[in-house]
């Protein structure tokens, strides 16, 4: 199994990279942190006769990488009950490489990944993430991809996410297989 982790966090080492770091270790797999990379807000062009503008950032590139990897971890803060600006940036741009000429197989690549889902928050977050647990499905859902199973930690301050061991012992056996 190849696995992708993409960190949408725009915190260094916080919690939710912590807490992903026991699901997926940082020498396993490929590790992507969002907030390095320049990804552009989707300007919605679907309907225009011209298509979609080309932009000159880093999302294609993200994309690749995605696409050579049979497993994706999403691992993102709960920033006002959704997930971060930089996973929403990446997956909105989605709409986009669908009707890129040179991503013609996106959907069909996309349909053979499994998926799982990492995030921290700090006001009951296991109640109220639960709302981006189900955007996170609707998403797989709508690329046919296979939702694995998620994992709900618990902080707000900088390393509290150690103290949530419920969290981290699930999350140490999100993904058996990678061990």
């Amino acid at each position: 199994m190849s696995v992708i982790v993409f960190h949408g966090s725009t915190r260094e080492h916080g919690n939710t990279e912590l807490l992903t770091y026991r699901a997926v270790p940082k020498e396993v797999g490929t590790h992507i942190y969002l907030r390095e990379y320049q990804i552009e807000p989707i300007v919605d062009q679907r309907h225009d006769e011209e298509g979609f503008d080309k932009i000159e950032d880093d999302h294609q590139l993200l994309i690749d990488q995605l696409l050579q990897h049979d497993t994706i971890v999403f691992a993102t803060p709960i920033y006002w009950y959704s997930m971060s600006t930089p996973m929403k940036l990446f997956i909105d741009r989605w709409s986009q490489i669908l009707r890129h000429p040179n991503y013609a197989h996106f959907r069909e690549a996309l349909s053979k990944k499994d998926v799982y889902a990492i995030i921290v928050g700090g006001d009951t977050p296991q109640i109220k993430g639960l709302p981006l647990v189900q955007q996170f499905q609707y998403i797989c859902q709508f690329y046919q991809m296979n939702f694995k199973g998620y994992v709900i930690g618990k902080a707000s301050k900088p390393g509290e996410i150690t103290i949530d061991h419920q969290a981290l012992q699930a999350a140490s056996h999100l993904l058996p297989s990678i061990k």
